[in-house]
């Protein structure tokens, strides 16, 4: 009687935690994504780059710092430039109606965009843009959950993110900000693939983020188009 009661206790206690993780999950809010194109090589750059650490802990919003490469022939090659930083944003250049990617540029959602470097822009923009509206997206029990929807176009890219939470502050030694120590806020180190979204539920192994990285995921029109959904842990 004794075990049987035990056994009936543990199976609640389980039946509960589960319910619990599911509610979790559920209950995770919309966010705004914030993407900074940046370059420790440019001169402009800096004032967007203290900009987006004004904005970084706002509540609901997930700022990325995305460092790309095209200006590191100018004398100092970018500590955190990477090529699919670069690709992603000129992804996004005819969407919004540009010839071509320039820093530093703030993307919102994937679908508005503005230099960033003037006081209250991106406050303005987040403000203007809203949150996304997509399906639900949970990071939990490592693996992505996403929900039933509409997907636009029939399907949508599943990429994962990993970023150094916080600032970091970089010391310049050549090119157009030679001898300044640029901060950087929620630096982006890696962007995957995952896979894609057609509008069923979904659901993708989460791999452990290596070196005590953070982790967003972001639910995507394909070809540079609109953020439809996005988790971080």
């Amino acid at each position: 009687m004794v075990v049987s009661q035990a056994k009936t206790s543990l199976a609640a206690m389980l039946a509960a935690l589960a319910l619990a993780a599911s509610l979790g999950a559920a209950a995770a809010q919309p966010l705004t994504v914030v993407e900074l194109f940046t370059s420790q090589g440019c001169s402009s750059c800096p004032p967007a780059n203290a900009n987006l650490i004004k904005v970084k802990d706002q509540p609901g919003v997930l700022a990325l710092s995305f460092n790309v490469t095209y200006w590191d022939y100018l004398g100092w090659k970018d500590t955190f430039g990477r090529q699919e930083f670069t690709r992603r944003q000129v992804s996004y250049e005819p969407p919004l109606g540009h010839d071509g990617p320039f820093t530093p540029q703030v993307v919102v959602n994937g679908h508005a965009d503005v230099v960033g470097a003037a006081p209250g822009e991106i406050e303005h923009l987040i403000s203007a843009t809203g949150k996304t509206g997509g399906p639900s997206l949970s990071l939990a029990g490592g693996k992505v959950a996403i929900g039933a929807g509409a997907a636009p176009g029939g399907k949508a890219d599943v990429w994962l993110v990993r970023y150094t939470k916080g600032v970091v502050e970089v010391p310049v030694a050549r090119g157009e900000n030679t001898g300044r120590t640029l901060p950087h806020a929620n630096v982006v180190h890696a962007l995957t693939k995952l896979g894609s979204w057609t509008g069923d539920a979904t659901a993708y192994a989460l791999p452990a983020a290596p070196g005590g990285l953070s982790t967003a995921v972001l639910v995507q029109s394909p070809g540079g188009g609109p953020i439809l959904a996005a988790a971080t842990n």
